[in-house]
């Protein structure tokens, strides 16, 4: 599973660089110089690991590539994600081609005296990494993409039910960096008080914002733009999509 960790990280590093029309070019590059430096870094370069490192690459840069398109178009949101879910896939498939995690990585595991990271081996520890990175930009990334595969998130220029919505890019990366904290720590229990404590917050917000609708629609002043079931799809959707992501990477960190 380290070359799994290797695209993660790469794809995580990748995507807080990326800006719309903004050096286009800087997310591709990046990838093949975050998996050679990673694999170098960890010892990845045995036999078995060249051709998982290239699926690696060649998963990371359609990742970014088609990314930036759906981003850009409004087309096919949902080509990056069969893109990234083949890559991750084929990884999983063969990764008993792939070696331990030793080299500096390794090394410096061993001898760290932290006790959240000594207690843990090389391998897992590259992959706690590659979660935790996961959570953040690119866990966004996979939301809105999961949302416009469905007709939530409409072409750029038209209303947005997220205006609705204020501050869901920095909730949901908070959201699943302590869900995944809390479940790697072992309280699954205190996870779900994290799903529960979101939905007590917001839907008294969707609530009141029912009401108004309805008062404007009473008073012939209806909002022909984004209604309330639009935003409702939007929270369901994107929060289902955001916790999946949260317990995905919770899943390949154990």
């Amino acid at each position: 599973m380290s070359a799994l960790a290797v695209l993660l990280i790469a794809i995580g590093l990748a995507d807080t660089c990326r800006r719309p029309g903004r050096r286009p070019w800087l997310p591709v590059a990046l990838i093949p110089a975050t998996v050679t430096a990673c694999g170098l870094l960890a010892g990845l370069w045995h036999r078995g690991d060249l051709p998982l490192l290239a699926i690696a690459i060649a998963g990371g840069i359609a990742w970014e590539v088609l990314g930036a398109h759906a981003e850009r178009t409004g087309r096919r949101p949902w080509a990056p994600l069969i893109a990234l879910g083949a890559s991750a896939a084929a990884l999983i498939v063969l990764s008993g081609w792939a070696s331990e995690v030793t080299g500096l990585i390794g090394r410096w595991s061993e001898w760290t005296q932290l006790p959240a990271v000594g207690a843990v081996s090389a391998d897992r520890l590259l992959m706690v990494v590659a979660v935790v990175l996961l959570q953040l930009v690119t866990g966004n990334q996979l939301v809105r993409l999961v949302l416009a595969s469905v007709g939530a998130v409409k072409p750029a220029g038209q209303p947005q039910a997220s205006d609705r919505l204020k501050g869901g890019r920095l909730l949901g990366p908070m959201e699943r960096l302590l869900i995944l904290g809390l479940g790697l720590a072992g309280q699954l229990a205190a996870a779900t008080a994290v799903v529960a404590a979101k939905s007590i917050i917001r839907f008294p917000e969707i609530n009141a914002q029912k009401a108004a609708a309805q008062l404007k629609t009473a008073n012939g002043n209806g909002d022909l733009g984004i209604g309330i079931d639009e935003v409702t799809e939007y929270f369901l959707v994107g929060s289902f999509a955001s916790w999946i992501v949260a317990l995905g990477g919770l899943a390949l960190a154990q």
